[in-house]
């Protein structure tokens, strides 16, 4: 078994198939951090104008899903769970398109989904997440030798508190 110590920790079983593309089979994550659950994003720009084709509506819903990510104090690297719905048939290869590129190397668990709608005729793309940002400290209270080393914070352990 992999340590626990990085969390979350993304992964892909050996017994299972790879994934299909740059995403994440599983994500395990302590019970001590912040974790964000993200409403559906859809392709709809501040003033209320839904845009016309199913890329500038990917690009529109990823940009809401960030901008609510950004008002949690969260960013795309703090995801662990994406799910996507479009009515356009084929078009997981733009979608993987437009998410590797809002993701870069991240890759957090992703499902991707083509439907007869969504809430409105004229949403061609939605797209809803879940975030976490541990709370590193506790975290390594839990884990036995381990040693925190957080952006702009000295090492803490346990054992010198």
């Amino acid at each position: 078994m992999q340590s626990e110590s990085v969390l979350p920790r993304f992964f892909n079983p050996r017994s299972t198939a790879r994934p299909s593309s740059k995403f994440s089979h599983g994500v395990t994550h302590s019970t001590r951090g912040r974790r964000m659950v993200i409403s559906g994003q859809v392709g709809v720009l501040a003033d209320g104008t839904v845009l016309p084709d199913l890329e500038s509506q990917m690009d529109a819903a990823w940009d809401n899903l960030v901008a609510v990510l950004e008002e949690g104090g969260m960013g795309v690297t703090d995801l662990i769970k994406i799910v996507a719905f479009s009515t356009v048939p084929g078009s997981i290869a733009t979608f993987r398109r437009v998410r590797d590129k809002r993701l870069g190397g991240h890759k957090p668990a992703s499902t991707y989904l083509e439907v007869s709608g969504l809430a409105r005729a004229e949403f061609l793309f939605e797209i809803e997440g879940e975030a976490v940002v541990e709370d590193m400290e506790d975290v390594a209270d839990t884990l036995p030798g381990s040693h925190v080393v957080a952006p702009g914070s000295t090492i803490r352990s346990k054992d010198n508190g």
